[in-house]
Formats: structure tokens, sequence, C-alpha cells
């Protein structure tokens, strides 16, 4: 299980890092040989002998859920042509870990009472691109990753995950959400590590956002404002995404970016006219495409001194009314650490 758990940390950090690298099959190993499976696997599956607690069903035009045999905890289906969940199906394998469903065509409807959640040691359902209207569940409180990516949800009730304090990860961009659809969902959730509601219809950033965040991308939204003091609420916040949204000068409090903790920050296409206030701890810092006519200098350094300078290594300012001449004399040794600068 150690090379598993290898994988889930690289993907977790592939998402972190760079604007943006993003590796989506971490969570699948090698496919089995084939011919070479175990006697209590479902026909229409494989279960590799060097991995029998796993059953691949994976891209083989299923239409239906095989019964899936006693001793099985990881079962890939995705790629598939499945409809819909029946009752009994996971009846043998009550202590099943991951259930991998993505890219089939399951409806919330077609979801059967008694399936999914009898699960109560499921640690991982990643149900992504399907055409679910609202969340499965309710859900095992074992459950650590959650994935419901380009789906078709438009609500996400607040109790729905209640009571999950192991849960780290949670993916539900390419929806249909709203600002009210998701208020309260996420309170209590002391283990969140990352949070994405890219690619929704936000207006706001999501509310009760546990202060264990690490990672909260709202790309591709409505926003047009921050509250003032959110990532105040957040201390061990690192990395932030609101890029393709409607942030203008007027929605951005005086010094509500200028927070320690924060490693990223992502404000590209947007409306900005001014460089937001930061703290000199940023790394990266992307303002492309937005509206920018000037630089301003104390906004990323107070003063500069021996002491006293940015920490940021990543700075764009492409797509904006500003060049290299723009910038003031004593940016040298603000920016003392930067090895990207972009204007053009």
């Amino acid at each position: 299980m150690f090379a598993l758990g290898f994988f889930l940390l690289a993907g977790l950090l592939c998402q972190s890092l760079g604007q943006y690298d993003y590796y989506d099959e971490y969570y699948v190993p090698s496919a089995p040989l084939e011919g070479v499976s175990s006697p209590i696997c479902a026909q229409e599956c494989e279960c590799p002998l060097n991995f029998p607690t796993a059953m691949y069903c994976n891209e083989r035009k299923l239409k239906f859920i095989p019964i899936v045999p006693s001793g099985i905890k990881y079962l890939y289906l995705q790629n598939n042509l499945i409809e819909e969940i029946k009752a009994g199906v996971f009846d043998n394998v009550t202590d099943l870990r991951w259930l991998v469903l993505d890219n089939n065509n399951i409806t919330s409807d077609k979801i059967q009472a008694g399936t999914i959640d009898k699960l109560s040691k499921l640690e991982k359902l990643l149900f992504s691109y399907n055409k679910l209207t609202k969340p499965p569940g309710p859900l095992s409180k074992s459950l650590d990753e959650l994935k419901l990516i380009s789906n078709q949800l438009s609500s996400f009730p607040a109790n729905t995950l209640s009571g999950m304090e192991n849960l780290t990860t949670i993916h539900l961009s390419e929806n249909k959400l709203t600002t009210e659809s998701i208020t309260g969902a996420f309170k209590g959730l002391k283990s969140l590590v990352l949070l994405d509601v890219s690619e929704n219809k936000l207006k706001k950033l999501p509310s009760g956002v546990p202060p264990s965040l690490l990672m909260l991308y709202a790309d591709n939204n409505d926003i047009d404002s921050i509250p003032n003091g959110y990532l105040a609420k957040l201390p061990v916040l690192q990395y932030l995404r609101v890029s393709h949204n409607k942030l203008v000068d007027s929605g951005i409090p005086a010094g509500v970016f200028n927070v320690s903790s924060l490693l990223e920050l992502d404000l590209s296409f947007n409306k900005l006219k001014s460089i937001p206030e930061i703290n000199e701890l940023l790394e990266h810092l992307y303002l492309q495409v937005n509206e920018i006519n000037k630089f301003d200098l104390t906004n990323i350094c107070k003063f500069s001194s021996p002491v006293n300078y940015s920490r940021l290594r990543t700075l764009r300012l492409d797509g904006n009314n500003i060049t290299h001449s723009s910038m003031p004399d004593d940016t040298a040794n603000c920016l003392r650490q930067a090895s990207e600068i972009i204007f053009d």
C-alpha cells in the first residue's frame, strides 16, 4: 500500500505546483496482465493475482455494475456506459475502500438506496464525469477524498458532509453550483486541505470553509469581491486561485491578501486596475490580463532593506497597461528573489 499512498501524495502535489500542471490518473495503478486473474473475480472484470483485493472493470463498455465478490476493496469501474447502481451490487463488500466510477452515465435518481450508503469504510469516492444533479449519500464517515467533477450538480445540501472528519480533498469543479447552494456545506470538516469549486456559478467565495484548508480553487466563476478578513480565517492557506472572475479594485479590501501563509495567489483574467497589497512572503503572483496601469511597488514591499524584501519568485503582469519601464527605481531591491517577471 506504500506505492498507492505515494501516488496519492504525488497527485495532490501536482495540483498545487505550477500554473497549472494537473495529473488526474494517480489513483489508477498499472493495468493487470490480461488473463491472469483470481478465480473469484466477476467474469466481466480482472482481479490480478499480485493485487487480489482490486477488481478492474474499467473500459469494458459495461452497462451495469457486476456483483462484486467478497474480499475486493478497490473497485475500478471508470470509462464504461453504466447508467445506474442497482441494489445488491455491493452487498458482499461493505468494507470497500475505493470506488472509481468516473466517465459513466449515472444519474442521481438511478442510485438505489442501500448501495453507496452501505459502504461504511469507503475512503475514496471518485464519481466525476457523470450526470449527477446532487451528491450521492449519505456517505461514509471514513471518506477522505470526494471527486464529483463535471457533473450537473446544482444543489449540495448543508448536511451532506456532516461528521466527515477524515475528509481531506473535495473536487466540485465544472458543475452548476451557486453561492447559495453550497452555503454551510463545508462546515466542520476538520481535516480538509483542498477544495476545488472552479467552473461553477459562484458569486462569492464559499463561506464556512474550515481553517485547515491549504488550497482553495475558485477559478472561472462570477466572483466580484473578496470579503474583508476572509483569508484571516484560513491561517494555513497557501494556494488561492480566483482567476477568470469579475474582481474589481473596489471589491478587494485593503490588506485582504496580506497574510503570511499564502505562497501562490492567482488573480489573472479579472478587472483589476492596480496591484493589490500582498505579504512579503508570497512567492507566486499571477495578475496577467487585468487592467492594471500602474506598478505600485509599495503594495509589494512596504520598504526595502537588507532584511526586508519580497520573496516573490514569479510575477506575471502581461496583458495589462504597463511595461517593463513602469517599474520604479527601487524594484530590484524589493524583488531581489524574482526569477520571472513577465510584462508581455
